[in-house]
């Protein structure tokens, strides 16, 4: 199966994860030893998948020099083999603060040797402050293609990406969300007659879905975006309305790295041996 390429949303300020990210982005916060966005990228690249761009934002030259061998970078994955455009020097988004709609800033490509494989990783500076929609608006002129894989920075599941692009492709909508049912933060007592609890259920999965990420857009659905949307308002409202989002229905393992604890529970799953989202 052909494989689109993988937009990844890394430009956040990830302040619910503070104790790491007032140095460095969330993408970069590690587990076992390398940043969650090269988990993101194994996953993606475990089904084909070669082509990445980035949509960086808050600390993102932290995230170029991280493929790019430059001094400083934390950590390091450089292993490029050849690169365009010019690598190394923070972006005018970093001090400015914004760019304009089409034009993402300095953009570098390079092509990056992993495990035999060779990703082509593009480092698109869409803004610090800019919304998760304006960010995706800001990269279409460079999506050389009729549809996208799109994910968050912080999200790894056990997940088929040919089922889910298959299962996109069946139902002729112009986006698919992933949809999934993780544990409820907080035990459930239920209730009966009279007020007496008939059962207490520690943290069970939500009865309701929630949006997961791992999205597949149509083009035509990314060229709608605006420059200041947020992409679970205006875009995903809007596709609603049309009739033209799609819910992938997703049981499988699933977590969002949102804080601190959940950053220590996904390392404590790496280091015995039992993170269910390494298929590579």
């Amino acid at each position: 199966m052909n494989m689109p390429p993988v937009v990844i949303l890394c430009g956040g300020r990830g302040t619910r994860l503070r104790e790491r990210t007032e140095s460095i982005p969330k993408a970069l916060v590690e587990i076992g030893g390398r940043p969650i966005l090269w988990h993101i990228m194994k996953i993606y690249a475990s089904f084909g998948c070669r082509r990445f761009i980035l949509c960086l934002g808050y600390k993102g030259d932290q995230i170029r020099r991280c493929f790019t061998g430059r001094r400083g970078a934390v950590p390091r994955l450089a292993t490029v083999s050849s690169a365009r455009g010019s690598l190394g020097t923070p972006p005018p988004d970093e001090v400015q603060g914004g760019s304009a709609r089409g034009a993402v800033g300095m953009e570098d490509t390079v092509e990056h040797r992993e495990a035999g494989q060779t990703w082509t990783i593009t480092f698109a500076d869409t803004g610090v402050d800019t919304n998760s929609g304006g960010r995706l608006a800001r990269i279409v002129p460079r999506l050389e293609a009729s549809l996208a894989f799109v994910t968050y920075g912080d999200g790894l599941a056990r997940i088929d990406l040919e089922e889910l692009l298959a299962f996109h492709e069946s139902h002729r909508r112009l986006a698919t969300v992933t949809c999934v049912r993780p544990a409820c933060p907080f035990g459930v007592v239920e209730v009966g007659g009279e007020d007496q609890v008939t059962a207490f259920r520690e943290k069970p999965p939500m009865r309701d879905w929630v949006n997961g990420g791992f999205f597949v857009f149509d083009r035509q659905a990314l060229d709608g975006f605006g420059d200041d949307e947020v992409l679970e308002r205006e875009p995903l409202e809007r596709l609603t309305r049309a009739g033209q989002l799609s819910a992938y229905r997703f049981d499988g393992f699933w977590m969002c790295m949102d804080t601190y604890k959940d950053a220590q529970q996904l390392n404590v799953l790496w280091e015995r041996g039992e993170a269910p989202w390494k298929i590579w």
